[in-house]
């Protein structure tokens, strides 16, 4: 990182950045283009979970290639100045990359959504088996991982 006073190297609080974030940017490469989706996600502090269409351009791109990056922020206040080049803003930043699976056992499906479901509220939640077996699950395996912050 260029600039060391910005970097977050404490990974409780990258990851206390990452459960007050409510969408994740995935990233990923379609045959050389860059493709990024906003995601609702689960996080358990070594993966990334997402629920998703069993179907569309991002499985296809995951089967052909699952090597992913992800991003999260949170913008606190934007910095104004008479002069333009130095307006900025405070904000809090993460981002990595990792390998994507599509989940498969019906159990880690419902341990993956439970944490998404624990990502925006409380509770106990019921997930019936044939649902599980039509629902699809992306888990990815957090490989690096950065923040960034400017208060």
């Amino acid at each position: 990182m260029r600039r060391n006073d910005r970097e977050i190297t404490d990974r409780r609080d990258i990851d206390e950045i990452i459960k007050r974030c409510r969408v994740c940017h995935l990233a990923m490469c379609d045959d050389g283009q860059p493709y990024v989706v906003p995601l609702n996600f689960g996080y358990d502090g070594r993966f990334l979970f997402f629920h998703t269409a069993s179907e569309g351009r991002k499985i296809d791109i995951i089967k052909r290639n699952n090597r992913v990056g992800f991003e999260f922020d949170i913008l606190h206040d934007i910095v104004t100045s008479e002069q333009a080049c130095k307006w900025g803003a405070k904000y809090e930043s993460v981002m990595g990359s990792g390998t994507a699976e599509i989940v498969d056992d019906l159990e880690a499906k419902k341990e993956a959504l439970e944490w998404i479901m624990r990502q925006y509220g409380n509770g106990a939640w019921d997930f019936k088996e044939e649902i599980l077996k039509k629902t699809l699950v992306l888990r990815v395996r957090i490989l690096e991982i950065s923040g960034k912050a400017i208060r």
